[in-house]
């Protein structure tokens, strides 16, 4: 995997994130759509609270400090990371270890920028020590198994890809 390629892909759809912000109104930000479900400020604490997470597991991937084992991605980690997107016309949700420790909350839109400088930063700091080190590390995904640093950014992109579908969604909605 190309690092360097990989960032500047996760960079363009986090600047794809930053440019929604300026489309919708404060109030549409945290107004629930009609018939439910999450709503813009709901998604953007999602998606950036589960951002910062895995880029914790990918430190920790590039930092050793993870029980080392030779177990790799599951069937579905496979799958996603090699097509690069969660399987189409599926939706889940968020495993309820992740709700719990990360719950979407109603953000303003001035934390949901602030949600992408840091993820910016973070992303950044862990692309540095990638470029640095050996990565052979591997933490556990809730759903898809060992992923190594490398993975643990591709998954990142694809996260992020995946819920600017939902944000279309809840935009189809109003």
């Amino acid at each position: 995997m190309n690092i360097i390629a990989e960032r500047k892909k996760t960079e363009a759809v986090l600047d794809t994130y930053r440019a929604w912000i300026d489309k919708v109104s404060d109030e549409r930000f945290a107004e629930t759509p009609p018939g439910g479900g999450w709503s813009y400020a709901e998604v953007y604490s999602h998606i950036m609270q589960a951002t910062l997470g895995s880029t914790i597991a990918l430190e920790r991937c590039t930092q050793k400090t993870c029980k080392p084992t030779n177990k790799g991605a599951n069937w579905l980690g496979k799958a996603i990371l090699f097509f690069g997107m969660f399987p189409p016309g599926i939706r889940t949700k968020q495993p309820a270890k992740v709700a719990e420790r990360m719950p979407a909350i109603k953000i303003s839109k001035e934390e949901a920028r602030n949600y992408i400088i840091k993820c910016r930063q973070r992303l950044d700091a862990m692309v540095a020590l990638m470029l640095n080190l050996e990565n052979d590390g591997r933490v556990a995904h809730p759903r898809l198994g060992m992923l190594s640093a490398g993975q643990w950014l591709k998954f990142i992109r694809i996260h992020l890809n995946h819920h600017l579908k939902q944000l279309k969604r809840i935009e189809k909605k109003f």
